[in-house]
């Protein structure tokens, strides 16, 4: 397990100056994309004054995403290694090996290979009857009431509940899983983003979930299952291929980004469909447009607003030099409604768009997000199961509140009222 800047920042610099908008501006993360519009339509790759280029032309984030030469290890960025002179701060990664997500092949290779086997075509089936009974109990609990609060009774309880199964922990400790995961999520955040208060709880949530993790372990040692944690195990004590320090940070990583990012695809999706009430007739019309929807929400209100990746070697976007050492900030919530990519309508949130999946909210390239098919599969099952039990819903209040969160950018709830006639 990692602390709170080796699971993420300094990825994306460690100033507000690293940014051409405020990504503290609880208007800004309320409506990011009128200020992505105007970034990509006048400033499409723009060095800041640190020397990362903010990247918000789809294209321009696609090649960058799958350039060769370019690393997700922030020990290779000269920001982060400014930021350590400069402030004195402790390395973070000092005798600590970040999640994979933050590595570079071999490493990356190795790690992503072996929790690749959790999320195989086969065993992300396997849970479908799984998610669909758990998913229409939800649902179908909340149709006696007439009334749901989407982010709690809904998009959390599903990610944490198919999250611990795959991990094989106990339903009974859900509920403290998605304590840490809510703080924990907010390490993926640019360090001048967290305040004290939250950072001390994000050390006391690391340090609980580490603990947590090593009792299981000793017990998963000793009893064996068919989860991917006993997998895991099998493969630390195998010897060659995963260190218990690994084990621990990919456990950490599993449970973050295999969790906030689907809670937030879910609330997404609902918010979406009752701001475009004529979309959500077509679903529940056509309860088979799921999937489809699924995929345009990941477009048009992606769960993941950011990513980046460090220029290894002087590499030229759009006449601009990124130069090695360098970040480039990819703009996944500008560069999934750029006109030169979807067209005229980049703008309209539209459930049928036929190449809706050309987003890159799941990355590109060998940092292409592991966990993508299951997420899917989840929003997939709640969103049709909340379109085939309920005909109408509206969305109770005019301004939905947002997380503080900018990374990972979801609700903090989502209030609806619906209707269950002829169902």
């Amino acid at each position: 397990m990692t602390d709170t800047q080796a699971t993420g920042l300094p990825e994306f610099g460690v100033s507000e100056n690293a940014f051409p908008f405020d990504p503290r501006d609880p208007v800004f993360r309320a409506n990011p994309y009128p200020v992505y519009n105007a970034l990509r339509d006048n400033n499409p790759v723009l060095i800041t004054q640190f020397g990362a280029a903010v990247l918000s032309k789809h294209k321009d984030c696609v090649m960058v995403l799958h350039h060769p030469q370019t690393s997700n290890d922030q020990r290779n960025s000269a920001l982060f290694q400014a930021y350590l002179k400069t402030t004195g701060a402790p390395d973070p990664f000092d005798g600590r090996e970040p999640s994979f997500l933050f590595l570079d092949p071999p490493d990356h290779s190795r790690l992503r290979g072996l929790v690749s086997h959790a999320f195989t075509p086969r065993r992300v089936r396997d849970l479908t009857p799984l998610i669909e009974e758990f998913v229409a109990g939800l649902i179908d609990e909340k149709r006696s009431v007439g009334e749901m609060e989407v982010v709690e009774d809904l998009a959390y309880p599903l990610p944490v509940r198919v999250i611990c199964e795959l991990l094989g922990v106990p339903h009974s400790d859900e509920s403290v899983f998605k304590d840490w995961a809510h703080d924990l999520a907010r390490a993926l955040d640019p360090d001048f983003m967290i305040p004290d208060d939250v950072r001390k709880r994000q050390e006391i949530g690391f340090e609980s979930l580490r603990n947590y993790f090593e009792q299981l372990i000793t017990e998963r040692t000793k009893n064996p299952g068919d989860d991917m944690l006993s997998a895991l195990i099998e493969a630390e004590q195998a010897g060659d291929k995963l260190s218990h320090e690994e084990l621990l940070s990919t456990l950490g990583l599993l449970l973050i980004a295999g969790f906030e990012t689907t809670v937030n695809l879910i609330g997404n999706s609902v918010l979406q469909l009752g701001r475009h009430p004529d979309q959500y007739a077509k679903l529940v019309a056509d309860p088979s447009l799921a999937r489809s929807t699924i995929e345009e929400v990941l477009r048009f209100d992606p769960p993941v607003q950011i990513t980046g990746r460090i220029s290894m070697t002087d590499i030229e976007v759009a006449g601009q030099t990124i130069a090695k050492g360098e970040q480039a900030i990819c703009v996944i919530g500008a560069a999934n409604r750029d006109p030169d990519e979807f067209g005229d309508t980049a703008g309209d949130f539209d459930i049928t768009r036929s190449n809706a999946a050309n987003h890159v909210s799941f990355g590109a390239g060998i940092h292409f997000c592991v966990g993508a098919p299951l997420a899917r599969l989840e929003s997939t099952i709640a969103i049709r199961t909340l379109a085939e039990r309920v005909p109408s819903f509206e969305i109770v209040t005019d301004e939905p509140v947002y997380k503080e969160n900018f990374v990972l950018r979801g609700l903090q709830s989502l209030p609806i009222r619906f209707q269950t006639a002829g169902r």
